[in-house]
Formats: structure tokens, sequence, C-alpha cells
């Protein structure tokens, strides 16, 4: 049975990263694997790419059509 590591992975929040139980349960799997140093392992973003979102996700507000 290959089931997610929980003990392992409490052991690792709270006494590796001395997070309290609060904070613990507050994240998500993905946030805590980022936190130990285990993420996704994806190259970091390149500029060309920042500017393909940013191109079709422009930080201006919508006009409100009248």
């Amino acid at each position: 049975m290959s089931g997610f590591d929980w003990p392992g992975m409490m052991r690792a929040g709270m006494a590796g990263l001395r997070l309290t139980p609060e904070r613990f349960w507050a994240l998500t799997p993905a946030e805590l694997m980022l936190m130990l140093g285990r993420g996704a392992g994806a190259a970091p973003m390149a500029r060309a790419r920042l500017e393909e979102m940013l191109a079709a996700f422009p930080d201006t507000p919508e006009r409100a059509e009248r």
C-alpha cells in the first residue's frame, strides 16, 4: 500500500520546520513540500514566458461596460 506518509510529513513540518500544529494543518501538502525544498523541480520562469503571461493577463482593471 502506497499512502501518504503523514507521520513523516508531521515530523518534517513540526519537528524539522518547527511549525505549530495549527500552521502545519493550514498548509497544503504542496506548500509543505515546497517549504521542505522538495518542490516539483520546475525551472524558474524565463523572461519570455513572463512577457507572454503579462500580455495575456495584464494587471489593469477592466473597464465596466455602460
